[in-house]
């Protein structure tokens, strides 16, 4: 389902922008550096050059960055103390404009929490070459109309809608992640997701945008950077996972588990709309294995397996963890972590260190899971 396409389509890396910004006097090293911060972040650190170009700190790297700040091509943010880290953010339009991006928004100025996001996933960008990494919005669209066989709708592309009428406005690929592309004969493609929340809400609107676009790509990756700060959120992005491609529930359903299991934690008294859903037939009702018997009956997707009608909907690929679909998750870089707080009592006291009760503190306890 996946074709060949010419080697210019693969990667927002482009010889011709390349040679647009070695025109304006960068050498090809510098310029092949930039387009890459233009692309992905439009901010970078020193190290981060320093591991592209293969450069110790030394005089090569500071007439770079002196260049940058002096000629106005970017600018110097200290976020701590001094000596203590510096980012570069280039937002000099004739920059963007070289490469065919005038209105790109990295060249704003942004809050020090977002370009701390950007950097990490500069990166991931920069840690695999392995793959040809694409950036805009143009460029992955232009990249999936080439390589499917068969031509999309455009609302079966990731996309966000604003406004009505004549002011509608429509963004494709609103998330702005890094889309990798299999090169040197390889199929897997790899689409990034960085974790900026211990609860994956924000994943799974990700994960239900590109559901549609996931089903025609032969083998992908969702490649998933956690920082230390949420390490142990782990397991919740991959049952996101299961909840949004194996087992989906409709929004009543919905409504009625987070009642059920908050009512075992104490926390409603209100009866519930479903007599199923009350703790006593609610135990059963979990014990007869009705979410179990949903996931067993949804089968991989096979390789070259037809599109389903359009009036039906495209149904949910798979995911597995062997096979052609995988969810791998990966450690970002140290300078974003965090330490993690250990969870309060009732009454804001401090838990104490070691293993935490699985119940709450004078709740009841949950009802045990039914032997086979």
């Amino acid at each position: 389902m996946i074709r060949a396409v010419p080697h210019y389509v693969q990667e927002s890396v482009r010889p011709g922008r390349v040679q647009a910004l070695m025109n304006l006097g960068f050498p090809i090293r510098q310029a092949r550096f930039l387009v890459h911060v233009l692309v992905f972040s439009g901010v970078f650190l020193e190290r981060q050059y320093r591991a592209f170009t293969g450069l110790a700190h030394g005089q090569k790297t500071a007439d770079f960055l002196s260049r940058l700040v002096g000629d106005g091509y970017a600018t110097a943010i200290t976020p701590g103390a001094l000596h203590r880290g510096r980012l570069y953010h280039v937002h000099y339009k004739p920059l963007y404009e070289a490469i065919g991006e005038p209105n790109n928004r990295h060249r704003k100025a942004a809050s020090l929490g977002r370009f701390v996001e950007r950097l990490m996933l500069l990166d991931a960008v920069l840690a695999d070459p392995h793959y040809g990494w694409l950036g805009t919005e143009q460029d992955k669209r232009t990249y999936f109309r080439e390589a499917l066989e068969r031509d999309l709708r455009d609302d079966w592309y990731p996309h966000l809608t604003f406004g009505a009428g004549a002011q509608k406005t429509t963004r494709f690929f609103p998330d702005k992640l890094p889309v990798g592309v299999p090169l040197k004969g390889r199929r897997r493609h790899v689409f990034l997701y960085l974790a900026t929340r211990e609860v994956p809400v924000d994943f799974r609107a990700f994960l239900l945008r590109h559901a549609d676009l996931l089903k025609v790509v032969d083998e992908w990756t969702i490649r998933i950077l956690l920082t230390r700060r949420f390490r142990k959120a782990a397991a919740l992005y991959r049952y996101a996972v299961r909840d949004a491609y194996l087992m989906p529930l409709t929004p009543r359903e919905t409504e009625e588990l987070d009642w059920y299991f908050r009512s075992r934690r104490g926390e409603v008294v209100c009866p519930a709309r479903d007599r199923d859903s009350r703790p006593r037939h609610g135990r059963s009702k979990v014990r007869r294995g009705t979410v179990r018997g949903a996931v067993s009956a949804v089968a991989t997707p096979r390789r070259g397996r037809p599109l389903d009608d359009a009036e039906h909907g495209p149904p949910r690929p798979a995911p597995t963890r062997r096979g052609p679909h995988r969810i791998r998750r990966t450690p970002a870089p140290v300078f974003a972590a965090h330490a993690i707080r250990r969870p309060c009592r009732r009454g804001g006291e401090r838990a104490p260190r070691g293993r935490q009760p699985s119940h709450p503190v004078g709740g009841p306890r949950p009802f045990q899971r039914s032997r086979p």
